[in-house]
This record gives structure tokens, sequence and C-alpha cells, in this order.
């Protein structure tokens, strides 16, 4: 397979994961990076081997194929959009952009110019994610009929070093860690039907103590407790919270519960497991993990080998936009007071075969 030449576009906290995942894997090499803080891309591209430069030289060179778009929430469509202009496909981080109406500008020009997009998160790609999917295709606890899904906590401003975009259009906890936990449902149910939401904030502003922010006042100009019902296309109906007002909690991640047996799904906010499953009248039980665990970067892998053999990859636009379409469900079903419809219908991703090795898409 042909080696794909990339660019990374935004070189922070999280770059870093990316940088070291393209090092797992000989079918793509970082070629540049760039960020709006040249300082930032000397940094990376000292670190990693590639050349820091310009967001426009990057989308300007003919040997970089795909851009992997790794800037601020609000700046995902923007950056796409000239990335896309430019000729390049697109890997971006989640989400992929901070409302249907603007991410639906990527999927039109995607379309035009014969390019591919991508969004992560691609968790569900890991041995936890993959192993739930396989457990429930067998059958293993039966046709699903209910669900939970909870990400609980008191936001970032103690502990993040740069928390005021967390709280900002674009942030909360819907669309920060909504990804990881309705990108896993889908993968795990198929496509949701409708979301009944209530959303609210318990603050209106937030005072940051993390080290270098204390007393900084930040304003919340997003909804920051999100309480809800998907209904799936499959029948199931999943109970979901995403909430930066909880102090203490002890709620699951994810849990399926179908009509032979309930089964645990790890953090989606990772890789790994454990899986569980207990069947009628038993314990919970662990479910051997079947795949490797991979890590970031194993979406941006499987895109690049699906654009050489001309496959559909699996951290696609499809499935990036109907996740953002059912996060943002729970906001307008909340102002309405009605079901939110999920117009968009799509099929659930291409599981994994068996006896892959790590950092491996493909048999």
């Amino acid at each position: 397979m042909e080696k794909m030449k990339i660019g990374i576009i935004g070189c922070g906290s999280i770059s870093g994961a990316y940088f070291g995942g393209a090092q797992k894997t000989d079918i793509l090499e970082i070629k540049s990076c760039a960020d709006i803080r040249m300082e930032a891309a000397k940094s990376a591209a000292e670190r990693y081997g590639c050349q820091a430069v310009s967001v426009d030289e990057l989308l300007a060179d003919p040997e970089i194929e795909l851009v992997v778009n790794l800037t601020i929430p609000k700046a995902h469509v923007e950056v796409g959009l000239k990335a896309l202009s430019a000729g390049k496909h697109v890997y971006s981080e989640k989400p992929m952009g901070v409302s249907t109406e603007e991410a639906y500008k990527l999927v039109e020009l995607a379309e035009k110019k014969g390019l591919r997009i991508g969004c992560a998160p691609d968790t569900f790609l890991g041995a936890g994610g993959q192993t739930a999917r396989k457990t429930l295709d067998e059958g293993a606890i039966g046709r699903p009929i209910a669900g939970t899904a909870f990400m609980c906590g008191h936001g970032h401003e103690s502990w993040h070093p740069n928390p005021s975009f967390y709280y900002d259009i674009g942030g909360g906890p819907m669309l920060d860690m909504g990804p990881y936990y309705v990108t896993a449902l889908v993968n795990l149910l198929g496509p949701a039907k409708r979301v009944a939401g209530i959303t609210t904030k318990a603050f209106d502003e937030r005072i940051a103590s993390s080290k270098g922010n204390e007393g900084l006042r930040i304003p919340v100009k997003v909804n920051t407790h999100l309480a809800g019902t998907i209904e799936f296309v499959n029948g199931a109906i999943i109970t979901m919270i995403m909430s930066f007002d909880i102090w203490r909690h002890s709620l699951p991640c994810i849990e399926i519960y179908g009509t032979d047996g309930s089964m645990k799904v790890p953090d989606p906010n990772g890789f790994g497991g454990p899986v569980m499953v207990a069947k009628p009248g038993s314990n919970w039980t662990e479910v051997p993990l079947a795949f490797p665990n991979n890590a970031r970067m194993i979406g941006v892998i499987d895109m690049v080998s699906a654009i050489r053999s001309g496959r559909k990859h699996r951290v696609n636009g499809d499935l990036a936009y109907h996740v953002l379409e059912i996060m943002t469900a729970f906001d307008k079903s909340s102002q309405s007071g009605q079901y939110t419809e999920i117009k968009t219908k799509i099929e659930r991703p291409v599981p994994f075969p068996t006896g892959l090795d790590e950092w491996k898409v493909d048999p």
C-alpha cells in the first residue's frame, strides 16, 4: 500500500496522541504540522520529526493528501472547509461542528469535491468497543430493549490548563464528551430515531482554580446538564445524562439491557475493557477481549487504508453527522417541549474482523 503523507493542523495537548499513533503504522507519514502559534508547531515538529509550516503552506502542499484537524471545536468546520477546498481529505477531532447547519457544509463540499471526511472519536474501534459489538451481535443478551449512558462530573475549571472553551459555544458536556457515548451507542445499536431531552445549567459563571487560571471568571454559554432519552430505530430506548454539574455519583458509563441478559460497556473515552455480561439469575461475568486495544489515530489509519482500497471508512462523515444530530437534538427537544426526530439514516460502522494485530484495520 502506497504510504500517504498527511498534515496536522492544531498542535495542542491532544496532538501528542496523534503524533504518537502515527509512529505505530507504516501506511501514513506526518509530513507537516501547523498551528496559529508557530512556537507550538515548531515544538511538535522538533519532537516528532516533521516540518513546522503555516496553515496556508500546509494546505498548498501537493504531497499532503489528508489533513488531521485538531483545532478547537468552533474552528472545526472553518478549517475543514479550507482543507477540502484545497483538495485534501479531512479527519477532524470531535465534534464535527457546533451545529448541524454548519457541519452540513462539510458534507456538501466533500461530496462535491469527491473527497472524504472523518471525525473522532475512534475509541469504538478499540478492544472494548469492538468486543461489546461482537458480544451483542452474537446474541449474548438477546434483543436490546433498553440501556443507560451517563457521564457526570463537575467540569474542568479546577484542573484543566485552558478551561474556558469547555463552557463556550461548542463546549459543554454533550459536545465535549457526548461524541464518545453517542458514537459507542450507534456502533452497538445502529441509527437513532428520535430524542426527548431536558437541558439546563446550574451556574452562569464558573471560577477557575486550575494552575495559572486562579480566580478566572468563566461565563457559561452552554447548557451543562443534559438529560433525556434516545429511541433507536431498532426499538432500544437509552436513558442518558451528560453533566458538568454533579460533584459525585455512582452511575455506570454504558449498560445495555436485552431480552436475555445485560451488558456493561467500558468507558467509551478509552480503548480497553472490561466488557461484562450477566445472564438471568447470574452475576456479572467478564467477556475476554477479542481485539487489540489500539489508541487514538486508529481512525485515521482506517481512513487512509479505506481511501487506498476504495472501501468505506468506519469513522466516516455520515456517522459523525448523525451523532451530531443526536447530540444537538437534546437542546432542541428541551426548547420545543417535543420529541426531536432524527432525519439522517445511516448504517452501523462495519466491525473489525477478529485476528487483527494492533494498529491494523484490514486482514
